[in-house]
Formats: C-alpha cells, sequence, structure tokens
C-alpha cells in the first residue's frame, strides 16, 4: 500500500508550483524561510553558501518554502501541507516508511523504469543524472530547479515534445515509485473526466454514511461521515476506496454512498434583486469579513490561516496559521465553480470556499 496514489501526488505537486512560493534551497524538503530556517539553510552545504544562494535564501519571504528536486518529492511523501508555523511545513523527516535518499538514489526505489517515454504514467518519476522530477500528464512535469523560476516549476518534458509557454526539459528515464499506487494505466493531463465503469459520477450529489479514508487505496479508515450531503468531486477508478467529495472530505466506498433524487421538484427563483441571482465563476470581492471553509456550506469546517495559499495568507485577519481562515473586507479571489444549495450561493476559490449569498439571501460579495 502506498502513501498516496499516483493521482493525489501528480496534484500535489502541481498546486505546490501554482499556489505556493517556493525557492530552491539545496537540502530542503519543504521548510518555511522564518529567521530560523534562513540561518540553518544558509549555512548547512557549500552549493547555498555561495553568495547569490545566501542573498536569496535571506530575502525571501516567510511565507516561502525551500525545495530542491528530489526533496519536492520526499516531502510530499512525508507529509508536507504547507504549514508556514511547522519547521518543515508540516513534513515528518523520513516517516511514511520513504526514506532519505538524492535523485539518483530515488530511481533504485522505482519499478518500470524505461526511457521509453510514450508509455509514461502520470505521477511517475522522471529522472536525468542527479536531478527528478514528476510527471503530470500532458507532457508535462513539475520539479524544482535554481534554473529559469529559481523553484518549483512546471516544464515540458522534452521527450514528448515542447509545450507553447513551458521551459523543455529532455529527461533520461522514468520510474513508478514504489511508495504511491498507480490506479490509471494511461496517461492523463485531468483527473475531470466522468467514469463510466463507476456507479457514481463526478457531480453527483451524494449523502455519505460509512469509513473514509486519508488515501484510495488505504487499508485502516481515518475518519467517519454520517448523513453528509455532499457531491463526487474525484474518481480513482479501479482502487479500494475509488470516490471523494467536495471538499476532500475523505475517500471512501462505493457502499457508503447513497445517491440523492437527480429530478428533484424544481425552486422558483427568487425574485428580489435579480441582478444577483445569477452569479458566474470569475473575480468577486468580499463586502466584509468572510470565513473560508473547507465546502460549500457553513456545515463544512472554517479553515486555517496555514491552509491558505500564500496570497489567500496575505488576505486574511491574522497571521497566525492556526487562526480561523477569515478573508479582510474587500479581498477579491477567484471562483472557479459556483454552487447553489440549501446554505446559499457559494465559491470554490484557490484557498477553499467563501459565500457570496446567503441562505437568506443577503449578498456577502461582488462580482468584479
Amino acid at each position: 500500500m502506498g502513501v498516496m496514489t499516483n493521482i493525489e501526488l501528480a496534484n500535489k505537486v502541481k498546486d505546490i508550483a501554482n499556489n505556493y512560493k517556493t525557492l530552491y534551497v539545496y537540502g530542503c524538503f519543504g521548510a518555511p524561510m522564518n529567521a530560523t530556517n534562513k540561518n540553518r539553510y544558509s549555512h548547512n552545504y557549500a552549493y547555498n553558501e555561495q553568495s547569490s544562494r545566501i542573498n536569496k535564501i535571506r530575502n525571501a519571504s516567510a511565507d516561502t518554502f525551500g525545495f530542491d528536486c528530489v526533496n519536492l518529492i520526499k516531502g510530499v511523501l512525508w507529509g508536507w501541507n504547507g504549514n508556514v508555523n511547522a519547521t518543515y511545513g508540516g513534513a515528518r523527516y523520513a516517516s511514511n516508511g520513504v526514506p532519505d535518499t538524492n535523485a539518483n538514489g530515488m530511481m533504485n526505489y522505482c519499478t518500470g523504469v524505461s526511457r521509453d517515454f510514450s508509455n509514461i504514467q502520470v505521477g511517475e518519476a522522471v529522472h536525468m543524472d542527479g536531478h527528478i522530477g514528476i510527471y503530470i500528464g500532458d507532457g508535462l512535469a513539475v520539479e524544482c530547479t535554481p534554473i529559469w523560476k529559481d523553484g518549483v516549476q512546471i516544464t515540458a518534458v522534452g521527450n514528448i515534445g515542447r509545450k507553447s509557454g513551458y521551459n523543455t526539459r529532455t529527461w533520461t528515464d522514468h520510474g513508478k515509485l514504489k511508495f504511491v499506487d498507480y490506479i490509471s494505466s494511461t496517461p492523463s493531463n485531468n483527473n475531470n473526466t466522468n467514469n463510466t465503469s463507476t456507479k457514481f459520477n463526478k457531480g453527483d450529489e451524494v449523502i455519505i454514511n460509512g469509513p473514509l479514508y486519508k488515501s484510495s487505496n488505504a487499508a485502516t479508515p481515518a475518519g467517519n461521515a454520517k448523513n453528509k450531503k455532499t457531491k463526487i468531486t474525484r474518481i480513482a477508478s479501479g482502487a479500494k476506496h475509488p470516490y471523494n467529495t467536495t471538499g476532500d472530505l475523505g475517500w471512501m466506498d462505493e457502499s457508503s454512498i447513497q445517491l440523492v433524487n437527480n429530478n428533484p421538484t424544481p425552486t422558483p427563483a427568487p425574485t428580489n434583486n435579480p441582478g444577483q441571482n445569477n452569479f458566474i465563476t470569475g473575480n468577486y470581492k468580499t463586502n466584509g469579513t468572510m470565513y473560508v471553509r473547507t465546502g460549500p456550506g457553513t456545515n463544512y469546517t472554517i479553515k486555517k490561516v496555514c491552509q491558505l495559499t500564500p496570497d489567500g495568507r496575505r488576505n486574511a485577519t491574522s497571521s497566525n496559521g492556526n487562526a480561523d481562515a477569515i478573508y479582510r473586507a474587500g479581498t477579491v479571489f477567484t471562483a472557479y465553480e459556483i454552487f447553489n444549495n440549501a446554505y446559499g450561493v457559494w465559491a470554490r476559490t484557490p484557498s477553499g470556499y467563501v459565500c457570496i449569498k446567503g441562505a437568506s439571501g443577503r449578498v456577502y460579495c461582488t462580482k468584479v
């Protein structure tokens, strides 16, 4: 049993590349660049002691996380979660049965190592002498390197072909990490396509009663849900616990899921303030302070500041990572998806879920 699935690994490193401030710091597996860590990593390796690297480390903001190539992979597998208040961003050294090794050594923990990139699968390690990354699909990989953007970044896999808008690296070989469960037999550039071989589809509104698992192939449950109304958002076809739902509730069995009536009696739209009823994706501004939650409703828990993206943390009312996540009035965020339910109208944002319009009809956020 792996630490996570290949899809989870690919999504995690992609999230780090897209949503976190990072800097290439040799020997670092996700430590935030606070004063203590800046001092530690400025003096632990000759590479970091170069004047150019010391200056970059010293000038990094406290919400910047340090990684190098193989330590990006190890950090994620060791549990990194972007906690700016934890010494290593939430990672625990050499945990989860994943050893401390270098880029070349990591390939010794891979199976199916090949130089034929026509059969590469999402979540595989891509490797060249002294350097390693993770394939995320669609001809792209995530790697941490001091060149180009000097941190965690998405690049084109030259063995597959160049892609407009991306720097290109040609790798030597690739392989499946033994710490990862590979649940999809073919590459994919996303995880959004409904799988017709499963009973439930993405977007299905469901009620959950049963155990919840940290990964789709975990042996033991990590929690339990009772009469939880939510939506299917991810499907890991062929896995032991193939479904996950809004707010990353947890992975669950088919037997724990009940489909909500897909053809309810239509409810007439409210007629007051018609200009505020048709909410669409895009940018919104909070009219006052607003909680950021783990799902689209007040029945979901409020996130902590440390769980927000770097931009989200900058717009929080508190800098304490353990404080409730509350956006300041006037915060502008992007709504990637709109949910209209019994709790009002909610937006899925990069940091979490924000109420746009309450069940009472009060509008909390304005389209900009």
